[in-house]
């Protein structure tokens, strides 16, 4: 089963290094992983995706909050919780390729953000299953790069991952 997993720690050298390091010492893999600052400089929120059973996530949970680092943890996968993921797609766009772009942009509420006489590159925000149906939407040859961010995720409501 997939689960979220939101972590807030201590804004440090090496945090990001040891939950990394603690995930490829029991051999489990980590599909994505997003990190920044809070909006208190001295803590970081880490949002991880990755799959498994109940006990192998409540396993990894358990080593997580053992880490110096960890503040606060919380499985999102557990309650009602928003997931944002953003792409940027660069793609080939001559003669009516533009105009089809500019509209499969618009149906999934992307973005040009950067035109080329050839190329268009397209700023997506959504969630991770809406991306791959725009990457679907469009002929995989025309597809220059894609970038993605990775999983960001949000409880719904009044829960909160603050202390």
């Amino acid at each position: 089963m997939r689960h979220v997993i939101s972590i807030l720690m201590e804004n440090e050298a090496g945090a990001l290094s040891r939950v990394a390091g603690l995930f490829s010492a029991r051999g489990y893999n980590i599909e994505s992983l997003t990190v920044a600052p809070t909006e208190d400089a001295s803590l970081s929120r880490m949002t991880i995706v990755t799959r498994g059973s109940e006990e192998i996530i409540e396993q990894i949970t358990k080593q997580l909050n053992k880490l110096i680092d960890v503040v606060k943890l919380v499985d999102l996968s557990d309650d009602e919780h928003i997931e944002r993921e953003m792409a940027l797609i660069k793609v080939r766009a001559i003669g009516e390729a533009r105009e089809e772009y500019k509209r499969l942009a618009d149906i999934f509420n992307g973005r040009i953000i950067d035109v080329t006489e050839t190329t268009y590159t397209i700023e997506l925000t959504d969630s991770g299953d809406r991306i791959v149906e725009f990457l679907a939407a469009i002929n995989a040859d025309e597809i220059i790069e894609t970038v993605r961010s990775g999983v960001s995720g949000i409880a719904r409501g009044e829960k909160s991952l603050h202390p």
